[in-house]
């Protein structure tokens, strides 16, 4: 990784620790772009490719805005990836698993984050960890 402050650990797996940054969404933002940069998900010109890593960037603010929130803010965001399956997981401290909001109009702000992940990412989730939990989307490469 450059300069984003995250790190590659033996794993493959990028890793961002935050723990009350400020600008964290940027931040974060910035941190994934390099990440896909570093695996090669920037090379490709293509219109479709482009579109895939608009919506990378999307979901993770999505899922960054909801863990400042709802959940104190992100302490960690992880990228890893398997072939052409990228996978983005934001953790934070919080253990409530977060809920689809129930349908309202597109018109009104708020409680649209998750929908916007479930439609873009081919996988979405969490997971309990270390007292909080892991939000998480996979998506493929174009």
């Amino acid at each position: 990784m450059d300069g984003t402050g995250g790190a590659t650990g033996a794993d493959g797996v990028d890793r961002l620790r935050l723990g009350g940054a400020r600008g964290v969404v940027g931040r974060c933002r910035d941190f994934v772009s390099a990440s896909l940069a570093s695996r090669g998900w920037l090379d490709d010109p293509a219109e479709e490719q482009r579109a895939v890593v608009e919506d990378v960037l999307l979901m993770t603010s999505e899922l960054v805005t909801n863990a400042c929130l709802h959940a104190g803010g992100p302490q960690e965001v992880a990228v890893s990836s398997a072939g052409d399956r990228l996978r983005v997981e934001v953790a934070d401290d919080n253990p409530d698993r977060p809920r689809l909001r129930p349908l309202t109009a597109p018109a009104y702000p708020g409680g649209h984050g998750l929908r916007v992940v479930q439609r873009l990412a081919r996988r979405w989730g969490s997971d309990a960890r270390n007292g909080g939990k892991v939000v998480w989307f996979e998506i493929d490469h174009a």
